[in-house]
């Protein structure tokens, strides 16, 4: 299974099996877990341009290929815009993990959080380091330059800074942490008729820094967060986000809450309740260490009934990127938090 691609049925099972098991500025009114009514909440307006500008930044320091320069600029720039936006506590996380062919590389993973002493924690993650290769680009003659990743990795970003600006304008009362992961677009593809030791060892080679994240936890068992949200390509023009199948298997009562958090926020034709494909993303890793994950990502494009046209191409660029899109995907995740 290459990554991000759809997989049948019987491997995303066989993945799952192994593991471990109201706009945005307007108030809503949610039930509690007694069936009354909780104390009415206000949920902060979400500013489209201010994410978009954060992926803009993103793409302009160039591609995010680990081990570049562009790459450990745009991670020192994340954590200082982290600590600005008032987070109480950042963690980075470096390490040097090996590829599926032993290739060194380098992970940086950059965790805030806010509220720290809240044991009811929410983890909301998306990755910043970008493709080394635009191996599906038209042109084949571009299949060993470097992407923007402007929407595969820069977009969630970028949504995710937003909201940690106003996590530190308005707290929100309970615990909420925010990753930024790394070396998640280095993956490799299995040769062609590969076993199935060597087919599992290239899945592997994807997303790394999360799984550096889930095997040195920077919790105690008390205040492991117990839900998590991944943001994944979420910022094309008119993107929809079907339910991920790892997610809706793993985590379907958070699942249930995105949608609608989406509603709520006025953007249920954005998440329609219907089945995607099953993806391998940062969210598995989190599903193997026991933490329910749902996978945000535009899967189902109608033009290639899989993901955005940009993916793994040089067009994968700020001029294909959406603000509408990022507001819809800011405005419900700010509601999904908010709401009590």
């Amino acid at each position: 299974m290459t990554h991000k691609a759809l997989s049948i049925a019987v491997a995303a099972t066989a993945l799952l099996m192994s593991a471990c098991g109201s706009k945005s500025g307007s108030t809503s009114e949610a039930a509690s877990s007694d069936g009354e009514n909780a104390e009415t909440v206000s949920v902060p307006a979400f500013s489209a341009d201010s994410a978009y500008a954060y992926v803009a930044r993103q793409t302009q320091a160039g591609p995010r290929v680990p081990g570049s320069a562009a790459h450990a600029a745009t991670a020192d720039w994340l954590e200082a815009q982290l600590r600005a936006f008032g987070a109480d506590t950042v963690i980075v996380q470096r390490a040097t993990m090996a590829d599926a062919e032993g290739k060194q590389l380098p992970v940086r993973n950059i965790l805030a959080k806010y509220n720290p002493d809240a044991t009811n924690r929410l983890l909301l993650l998306a990755h910043y380091d970008s493709r080394p290769w635009a191996d599906e680009d038209p042109d084949p003659a571009n299949h060993s330059k470097p992407i923007d990743g402007a929407n595969d990795g820069a977009s969630g970003v970028g949504v995710l800074l937003e909201v940690a600006r106003q996590l530190g304008l308005q707290n929100p009362g309970t615990g909420v942490d925010i990753l930024f992961t790394d070396t998640e677009d280095s993956g490799l593809s299995a040769p062609e008729g590969a076993d199935a030791a060597t087919q599992e060892r290239y899945d592997r080679s994807w997303c790394l820094g999360t799984q550096h994240f889930v095997r040195n936890l920077p919790y105690d068992a008390a205040h492991v967060p117990t839900a998590a949200v991944l943001l994944d390509m979420v910022g094309g023009k008119d993107a929809v986000f079907p339910q991920e199948y790892f997610s809706a298997q793993a985590a379907p009562a958070l699942l249930q809450r995105v949608a609608d958090a989406a509603a709520e926020a006025g953007h249920s034709g954005r998440f329609p309740a219907t089945m995607g494909g099953a993806v391998n993303d940062d969210h598995v890793p989190l599903i193997q260490a026991g933490i329910p994950a749902v996978d945000i990502i535009e899967i189902g494009h109608p033009q290639t009934g899989s993901f955005n046209p940009t993916w793994h191409t040089l067009q994968d660029n700020l001029q294909n990127i959406d603000p509408a899109t990022l507001g819809a995907v800011g405005e419900t995740v700010l509601t999904l938090i908010y709401r009590k």
